[in-house]
């Protein structure tokens, strides 16, 4: 049987909400920084995306971040989430409506969680002012 979180969100909107990681947020949950410990205590599900291993590939490419566990892979394979793959023409296509930013990364997150249903937990300011209160999580 077909065990599509989406489907499962679906079908039982009382079920724990299942929530994307914006980059913001993977980061600080990697670094156990103050503001993600509530988020990390809900026991709920946690998802990223490919979005952010990319996302995480250039900073540590650019020298802007350094990661606990060294690589971007380790971090695909923690166990705290689970790595989420849409269909990339479903989740691009999703993006192509999101002109109001020009954050390649953020278009793209936001359509990966718009595509599942799922809410995305994030600090950015942009994206908080510009998602509903119901696709959101604030960190």
């Amino acid at each position: 049987m077909d065990m599509d979180p989406a489907w499962f969100a679906a079908a039982w909107p009382s079920a724990t909400p299942v929530i994307l990681l914006d980059t913001n947020a993977l980061i600080w949950i990697e670094q156990r920084h103050r503001r993600v410990r509530s988020l990390v205590r809900s026991h709920r599900r946690l998802y990223i995306s490919p979005a952010n291993l990319l996302e995480l590939q250039f900073l540590l490419e650019a020298g802007r971040i350094r990661l606990r566990h060294g690589n971007v892979s380790s971090l695909s394979e923690d166990e705290r989430w689970i790595l989420d793959d849409p269909p990339a023409a479903s989740w691009f296509a999703a993006a192509l409506d999101l002109s109001w930013t020009r954050d390649p990364f953020d278009r793209l997150l936001v359509a990966h969680a718009r595509l599942r249903g799922w809410r995305l937990a994030t600090g950015d300011s942009l994206l908080l002012g510009r998602l509903r209160d119901a696709e959101l999580i604030e960190v």
